[in-house]
């Protein structure tokens, strides 16, 4: 489990100076309006205060004077009403600003946050501690930005209507100071810990809002429903989610309980305070000491002080507790990948996809033992290669640390003469053309779905992809979309979905509009029918000419078309060589393919 956060000033301090400077970046116009017209708004509370005090005094002098013109009471009145259509007119000004920041900050932070998971390593994404630093980086992060922004702001226009309404009352009443400071600092404590306590509640709950949104995935996804429902499964997904749901909302219980108790009490005394002061103006009032228009002033600058204080305090608080949110985003962000950039080679000092492997080993990260243990192999340019075994043998671990998606922990992997550690990471793996076992089903059109095998130079050129997907015999395929090459294919969005023989053949389509120099095809034909099969590989030759290919399969029509075949097992390559060759051995392969070939007679039997 990841450590929780240090929360002290001096670590959330760096912080909140970052979060504003990233904002800045993002668009420093905006930040420059919100802030002037904040700033502006704060210092109205004091001319409200001065407007209604010269008001009182010169509707008090017009009583005392019929005979007094109402010209300064009308004055007064103007610029009452003058700073309260400012103050509305700017606070609409501020909501509109900070709606347009919030819009650049999600661009922008929603960005960086994508940029950076798209440089980090495959292992990184399957570590479940990891998934909790992405899931804390991600939860509102542009929000957490937009609520930062605001709530300093606020902060600030607070504590300036807090200084200048404190400066206009102490004149009236020099205890307004002392009874501000005893109030406000105990609040503020009390806040902070509030805010720290909410802080540490919602990071040790990630791993279990994940959760939520795995019940939430099997119960919703229309790829889980079928067999959610046949299983009948559903209600016990929903008790599970349920309890976690219920752990939450007793959780929440407790902190409500202590905002209610806290401010509660703030507000009854604060309140209890400040009409002590109030009683004090009024009866000096009415011994002469002060005018009518003072007690006025000091009645409602009382009231704004009060909401100024508790506003600015919560916004401090809130201000730190974004800080605190804001810091999982830093931690996102600072997380480097583990296999980094590679080198700087972009060729190797071969051509034609050779592959050199020497005492590879590699282990996941918290298993016992290694999946691959001393693997050595030699694949020579053009080859065809074969690797059959059984589960969790470590087929698919080895391709994929030959396609640089794993770093191994000892050993040697060298592609076309270079080792792959020397090699630019992009570089290598744009030689590379992969299907994996799960293959993606990307909601795009058809001819997207072929273009992402090389989309910077495939993206408008439609007659290369015509001649890929002929080439790869999907033209029938296309004879059955109602818009061709423009089809929109998936459940979610599209307008047309494929079974899943027919996404994978787009997946194998794919893999060869690469210009690559190695092909790796892992369970290549496994959701396809035998006539499909057949197909494919009776073109397979063609294909795949002048590059090298690496096929794992369990289905032996397939891996017998290899060159060369690897049986491994327990992590290890425990036979190499030809399909007849490996047959006459007598050994694992031997009996692998006796069992395939008595459960084909027996299936062929039976019909």
């Amino acid at each position: 489990m990841t450590n929780l956060p240090k929360t002290d000033l001096r670590v959330l301090l760096p912080t909140a100076r970052w979060a504003w400077q990233l904002t800045w970046q993002t668009n420093r116009r905006l930040l420059s309006m919100i802030t002037a017209v904040t700033v502006f708004i704060s210092l109205v509370p004091a001319g409200l205060a001065f407007a209604v005090r010269g008001l009182v005094n010169a509707v008090a002098a017009v009583i005392a004077n019929p005979a007094t013109p109402p010209n300064e009471m009308i004055f007064w009145l103007l610029v009452g009403l003058g700073f309260t259509l400012l103050e509305t007119v700017g606070n609409f000004a501020v909501d509109f600003y900070n709606q347009r920041l919030l819009d650049e900050l999600n661009i922008s932070v929603t960005t960086d946050i994508l940029e950076h998971a798209a440089k980090l390593d495959v292992a990184q994404f399957e570590d479940p501690a990891f998934q909790d630093v992405l899931e804390r980086a991600r939860q509102g992060a542009a929000a957490r930005f937009a609520s930062f922004v605001n709530n300093a702001l606020r902060a600030v226009t607070n504590i300036l209507q807090i200084v200048t309404l404190t400066a206009v009352l102490m004149v009236i009443e020099p205890w307004v100071g002392a009874v501000l400071a005893v109030i406000a600092v105990p609040y503020l404590f009390f806040q902070w810990s509030l805010s720290k306590s909410r802080y540490k509640m919602g990071f040790h709950r990630t791993t279990n809002h994940r959760w939520t949104y795995y019940f939430i995935d099997k119960l919703l996804n229309n790829r889980n429903i079928p067999e959610v429902k046949l299983l009948g499964i559903a209600p016990l997904l929903i008790k599970q989610f349920k309890e976690i749901m219920v752990d939450f909302r007793d959780q929440n219980k407790q902190i409500y309980g202590r905002i209610f108790r806290g401010s509660s009490l703030f507000a009854t005394i604060s309140t209890v305070a400040f009409y002590a002061t109030l009683l004090r103006v009024a009866l000096r009032v009415a011994g002469g000491g002060l005018t009518i228009g003072d007690v006025a002033i000091y009645g409602g600058a009382m009231a704004r002080l009060r909401f100024a204080l508790e506003q600015a305090i919560t916004a401090i608080t809130d201000v730190l507790e974004n800080s605190l949110h804001i810091a999982n985003l830093r931690i996102f962000l600072d997380t480097e990948p583990e296999l980094l950039n590679g080198g700087s080679i972009t060729q190797g000092v071969q051509e034609g996809g050779s592959i050199e492997v020497r005492d590879l080993t590699f282990t996941y990260s918290g298993a016992s033992k290694p999946t691959l243990k001393d693997v050595s192999l030699h694949i020579n340019p053009g080859e065809t290669v074969a690797i059959v075994g059984r589960n969790g043998a470590g087929k698919t671990t080895l391709v994929k640390l030959l396609a640089r998606l794993y770093a191994g922990d000892m050993g040697q992997i060298c592609f076309e003469g270079v080792d792959v550690r020397q090699w630019s990471t992009k570089a290598l793996q744009q030689k590379i053309g992969f299907v994996f076992q799960q293959y993606g089903r990307y909601e795009a059109t058809l001819a997207d779905n072929i273009a992402y095998g090389n989309w910077e130079t495939l993206e408008d050129d439609i007659d290369a992809i015509q001649e890929i997907a002929k080439r790869a015999k999907i033209n029938d395929l296309l004879k059955k979309m109602p818009n061709g090459f423009d089809t929109f294919l998936g459940r979610m969005f599209g307008e047309y979905n494929l079974s899943g023989g027919q996404w994978q053949r787009l997946a194998i389509a794919r893999a060869f509009a690469r210009d690559a120099s190695l092909l790796i095809l892992d369970e290549p034909t496994s959701n396809m029918d035998a006539k499909a099969e057949f197909r494919l590989f009776s073109r397979f030759r063609d294909l795949a000419k002048g590059r090298t290919t690496i096929l794992i399969s369990h289905r032996f029509s397939t891996v017998s078309i290899a060159d060369r075949i690897l049986v491994m097992e327990n992590g290890r390559i425990i036979e190499s060589g030809s399909h007849q060759a490996l047959v006459e051995l007598g050994g694992t392969y031997a009996q692998l393919y006796d069992l395939h070939t008595r459960q084909m007679n027996q299936a062929n039997s039976e019909k």
